[in-house]
């Protein structure tokens, strides 16, 4: 008898996965902003009866930070293809159990097992795209196809940087024919001397991030650099605006979902993760922040227009002469001291 009762006890306790059962469970979700939809979010409380408390960052370096004093307050985090390089490196990530999140076998299959997390072990592809130009051709007079066109005096007061220090230096370095991972001073140098002239000349309106979006659209400035998913929203809003990737190339990233090293609840936090690789919810958040989506079952389910956009689904061979960010940490110091004489 006392064997039965603890059998029924044992499948009772199982049957408590469900939403009454984790009523009383929380996460904290630490994302970019604007970068889901909200209703999302009340959805998966809905359905699972776990609450979120959902924190926003504006980027890699001030996230990295943040987990690094206090990764136990965070369940799941978003960071970037070289942060979670570094992150895995350093073992700030827990392994994920992928019995627990059966929709992340959606993944587009290259990007199940990238470069930055070689095993698949410690992330979760959330979006990705690609780094590029965003113009207005009547304001610049025609068609762009380079990085330099972003140092060109004739766009003067007239180019909004992205205030972001391996999206800025990165293209810049790729313009001179460098690695966008280059740990080499005098290619660091010489892409410092091009952003500092930049500056002088007056051609730089602005370093901005979010607000680039709404300031192409109402006609602010001729070019900015900027994510491929701004850079869609961007053209939704005004049919003038016209996205490239250089041809000397890009950076093509990804941002993941990854659990942060003794996180409070990481079965939770793996259900949230499970649960925005949902191909429903996918669509969700592709249609909201217009990234491109990693799981398969969107991308086979988008219409002709879709498939054609070269912001959201880039050619292979776009692709081929863009390169991931990798983790740079051993030359930081050279690559802040440079950010810092640009932006001061």
């Amino acid at each position: 008898m006392r064997r039965m009762l603890l059998i029924a006890l044992a499948l009772a306790m199982l049957a408590g996965t469900g939403a009454a059962a984790r009523a009383d469970r929380s996460i904290t979700v630490y994302n970019w902003y604007d970068y889901i939809d909200e209703d999302v979010i009340g959805m998966f409380e809905e359905e699972t009866g776990i609450s979120v408390k959902y924190v926003n960052f504006t980027g890699n370096e001030e996230m990295y930070v943040t987990i690094s004093r206090s990764s136990s307050a965070y369940d799941v985090i978003v960071p970037s293809d070289y942060i979670i390089e570094r992150m895995i490196r350093e073992d700030m990530l827990e392994e994920l159990d992928f019995a627990l999140m059966p929709n992340a076998a959606g993944v587009l299959d290259w990007l199940k097992s990238p470069d930055y997390d070689p095993a698949g072990a410690y992330s979760v592809p959330y979006m990705w795209g690609t780094v590029g130009i965003l113009y207005d051709p009547d304001m610049v007079g025609g068609e762009i196809d380079s990085w330099e066109a972003l140092f060109d005096p004739a766009n003067k007061r007239d180019v909004f940087m992205l205030d972001s220090i391996r999206d800025t230096i990165g293209v810049t370095l790729k313009m001179l024919g460098y690695s966008m991972n280059t740990r080499d001073a005098a290619e660091l140098s010489e892409a410092k001397d091009r952003l500092l002239g930049q500056k002088a000349d007056g051609i730089v309106k602005g370093y901005l991030v979010d607000e680039t979006k709404d300031k192409m659209i109402s006609g602010e400035a001729a070019i900015a650099l900027m994510w491929s998913g701004d850079a869609l929203y961007s053209m939704s809003e005004n049919e003038s605006l016209v996205y490239v990737v250089p041809k000397e190339g890009s950076n093509v990233w990804v941002d993941a979902l990854c659990v942060p090293k003794g996180c409070r609840d990481k079965e939770a936090a793996m259900a949230f993760i499970d649960f925005l690789c949902r191909p429903d919810i996918a669509r969700m958040n592709l249609d909201e922040i217009c990234y491109s989506t990693p799981i398969q079952a969107v991308v086979d389910e988008m219409d002709e227009d879709e498939r054609g956009n070269l912001a959201l689904n880039p050619t292979p061979d776009i692709l081929e002469r863009c390169e991931f960010f990798h983790d740079i940490s051993d030359a930081m110091a050279l690559y802040d001291e440079i950010w810092m004489e640009i932006r001061s």
